[in-house]
């Protein structure tokens, strides 16, 4: 990964390499943006820039042997951390039971999501954290010199999933780092960090990437029209990760519409045993599928009530053809006397499918919810 290849992010990119040619590149990073905006992609491209042997003024070189393993991301000198999950196999596991997997996914493309990750491993029903037990692999890879490059570079992916242990001992390392050690620490929801580990670290802040600059590298990427390419770039509204996948699966249904569509349907028709069976049906599907269903139709209510405050104008709302095809008929339902609890009753589930309760209970008692408050 290289600067020149993050689309919507050349200020970042700037200070970046200013910071390496200055030689003031901070011990303890975090970069804090959404999903989408392309900042696990700059921790790599920034690794690469301040492990680079014959770097230029703009970029890593790309020729010299650390840009070679870098490639893929076999350099000695780096380290992951990401989320992972049990298995048989692995009953305590630690980032290098995956990392295989895990050098496979990146190199196939930078731009990814929790989700992505865990599709990946085919493990769907698993819910990623960071384990205790990663600690003290943190602290025994970076108690070593360095092999190869200047610094010793630990990046972690999504450290707002780190178990307390782990959290509390990395907060002791980035205290009292060993020398020649930089942290980068790529976030989607800082605020779950630890607050003295957020003190600790010098905070980048990642805008959504621009819709000029997303329809460019869209347009580039997956040789659309320059007219497709603005079309999926405003729907996405900054993320990348998003537009991407819209564009691959062009073709395939939206299952979070058409789960959030037999919700409603079942509800209005108050037909309870439907709703028992949507019910089952959305307790089967793992966690982490469970949480974006649920984020998604956070965002798709948000967005009728926003066409409902408007006249149905769905201008405003970032939906696809598909969804606001669905909506022009849905919005007259979101209104001012049930949005407030509409928008609790799934936010108030989402947090509860987080801390593992039990997924049957939460779908079916939301799914009551919803069926007294549609006809508000």
């Amino acid at each position: 990964m290289f600067f020149r290849d993050i689309p919507g992010q050349n200020e970042i990119a700037e200070r970046l390499r200013k910071s390496v040619s200055d030689q003031r590149v901070s011990h303890a990073q975090l970069f804090a943006g959404n999903e989408g905006c392309g900042h696990f992609a700059m921790a790599l491209a920034y690794a690469r820039y301040i492990s680079c042997l014959s770097r230029t003024d703009t970029d890593a070189c790309g020729e010299c042997p650390a840009c070679i393993k870098y490639e893929k991301l076999i350099h000695p000198d780096l380290h992951f951390v990401f989320p992972i999950f049990r298995t048989k196999k692995f009953t305590d596991p630690v980032c290098d039971n995956f990392l295989p997997d895990w050098r496979s996914f990146v190199t196939a493309s930078p731009f990814f999501n929790l989700n992505g990750w865990l599709n990946a491993l085919d493990v769907e029903n698993a819910q990623a954290i960071i384990y205790a037990a990663e600690a003290s692999e943190i602290l025994r890879k970076l108690s070593l010199k360095t092999f190869e490059a200047e610094y010793k570079i630990m990046i972690i992916w999504l450290p707002e999933k780190m178990h307390q242990t782990a959290a509390n001992k990395l907060l002791k390392l980035i205290e009292e780092p060993p020398d020649k050690t930089l942290f980068l620490l790529v976030s989607e929801e800082p605020d779950r960090i630890l607050p003295t580990i957020l003190s600790r670290c010098q905070i980048t802040r990642f805008r959504g990437v621009g819709s000029s600059d997303l329809t460019a590298y869209l347009a580039g990427k997956y040789s659309l029209t320059p007219e497709k390419a603005s079309e999926i770039a405003y729907v996405s509204n900054g993320n990348l990760v998003k537009a991407s996948t819209i564009t691959r699966d062009a073709d395939e249904p939206n299952s979070d519409l058409e789960s959030f569509r037999s919700l409603m349907r079942h509800a209005w028709k108050r037909d309870l045993a439907a709703l028992s069976e949507w019910s089952e049906n959305m307790a089967a599907t793992g966690r982490e599928a469970q949480k974006r269903f649920l984020a998604y139709c956070l965002g798709l209510i948000r967005g009728n009530f926003v066409m409902n405050r408007n006249n149905g104008n769905a201008d405003l709302t970032f939906m696809t053809n598909e969804e606001s095809g669905f909506s022009e008929k849905f919005y007259p339902y979101v209104n001012e006397r049930n949005i407030t609890s509409l928008y609790g009753e799934f936010n108030t589930a989402h947090y509860h499918i987080e801390s593992n309760g039990n997924a049957k209970i939460i779908f079916l008692d939301l799914s009551l919810q919803v069926l007294k408050l549609i006809k508000s």
